[in-house]
């Protein structure tokens, strides 16, 4: 994804070798010498930039399939709002967020942005331990609730620990802008100008948002005035749209997510031709399986249907950059990761391009955003280390990870009972 070391703008290089040497790339080209360094042969095979994943719930993994046929409130309130109810243990947040990292792995995600809803310190702690146990890259956006001076303290302890991990890479305030909270709002903001991080929101996902007075919330809490990533920002005017683009607003688009909650269709290319840097998105439970390639494709799929053009953008090879260092760019990690460039971490994939579902060659950008699926990821590497090799994910914690987490949904559902919201009057 690098067009300084390869041939179009993707940068592509035929029968080229990458050395990788401490965690980092060293080279990349044709013919390179490595010396006695461990080789591995993948002729005829893919290598290209591990997948940034830049708007994820892990924990969402405990509520796949929950409230299929609700929109976006109606899922929330089913599905989300009453986890805040019980008391998610710590041990059970591991398991949670350790399976739906495993299911980034296996789909080729190198880096992910989780957006904790941090329910409780337990909670927190089960979080990130499952987030550096799994060696992907990772931020963590946390969610800066009341007693917002305490949350504060309890962000910047998070950040100092966070960031004291490798591959960790980030750390965020996340919030929700509205001004019914403004105030919660303007404390986050403060305290992410105070850690020196970004600040991330949910903006615009549903038809009821904008009645909310997001955009004003955002203006009138400071919050434009730093760092800031806008998770789905689909329903937007063109002032909206001009607003964020003048204060270089980061955007990550849920494509997938939007799709299953009826939320409506970002306006991407809109969006991209004022300027803004966007990043693709799994978003958790309404992701419906950590799968890159679907993601892609919905989001080249989705412009296409709404504007009726086949050259809408993004094309093949922008929404394979979104995915990769177009990700990296809205987390604000291009410097790191994202393109296989020298200098840059060793977090790279390896796909298999031989098997039924995407063979044989005609054009492999094409194929692998129309055709490919997790199956075809052969190898993962975050920091040079194998994470997914030969196809598979190490076999016992796979089995574990599962076991753990149905155990835990067993234990949620349970502590859960006649608190679930009821379905509305007449909803079977």
């Amino acid at each position: 994804m690098d067009p300084a070391l390869g041939e179009g703008p993707l940068g592509i290089v035929e029968d080229g070798d990458v050395l990788l040497e401490g965690g980092r790339i060293a080279a990349v080209g044709r013919r390179l010498d490595g010396g006695r360094l461990p080789t591995l042969d993948a002729a005829g095979k893919i290598v290209m930039p591990g997948f940034v994943d830049t708007h994820d719930h892990l924990w969402q993994s405990l509520i796949r399939g929950c409230a299929s046929d609700r929109d976006l409130y109606g899922w929330l309130e089913t599905c989300v709002y009453p986890m805040g109810r019980i008391r998610i243990s710590e041990a059970d947040a591991y398991a949670a967020v350790r399976l739906g990292a495993l299911g980034l792995i296996g789909t080729g995600v190198t880096t992910v942005l989780d957006w904790s809803h941090a329910f409780n310190p337990g909670f927190v702690d089960g979080n990130l331990r499952a987030l550096r146990d799994s060696g992907l890259r990772f931020v963590f956006a946390y969610w800066l609730t009341p007693p917002w001076g305490e949350g504060c303290g309890e962000a910047e302890r998070l950040r100092t620990d966070v960031l004291s991990h490798r591959p960790a890479a980030g750390f965020q305030v996340a919030t929700h802008p509205t001004l019914v909270n403004l105030d919660q709002l303007k404390e986050a903001v403060r305290c992410a100008e105070e850690l020196h991080v970004p600040l991330n929101v949910h903006l615009g996902e549903s038809p009821k948002d904008p009645q909310q007075g997001q955009i004003q919330a955002l203006e009138l809490s400071g919050a434009l005035d730093g760092p800031l990533l806008a998770d789905h920002a689909i329903h937007l005017t063109d002032g909206d749209v001009e607003l964020l683009a003048r204060h270089r607003v980061a955007v990550a688009h849920n494509p997938l997510s939007n799709m299953r909650l009826a939320s409506g269709i970002m306006r991407l290319p809109e969006m991209h031709g004022a300027g803004l840097r966007i990043g693709l998105g799994l978003d958790g439970g309404t992701g419906d399986g950590p799968d890159m390639f679907a993601d892609m494709k919905a989001a080249v799929g989705l412009q296409r249907a709404r504007l009726e053009s086949a050259s809408a953008y993004p094309g093949i090879a922008d929404v394979l950059r979104m995915a990769t260092l177009g990700g990296a760019e809205a987390l604000g990690l291009d410097t790191i990761t994202g393109s296989l460039t020298p200098g840059k971490r060793a977090d790279l994939i390896i796909l298999d391009p031989g098997s039924a579902n995407i063979a044989p060659r005609w054009d492999w950008p094409s194929q692998i955003v129309l055709n490919g699926q997790p199956a075809n990821v052969e190898y993962v590497f975050v920091d040079g280390r194998a994470l997914k090799a030969e196809g598979k994910l190490a076999e016992d914690q796979e089995k574990n990870a599962v076991q753990a987490a149905e155990a835990a949904a067993r234990r949620v559902r349970a502590a859960l009972g006649d608190r679930r919201v009821r379905p509305p009057a007449g909803h079977d």
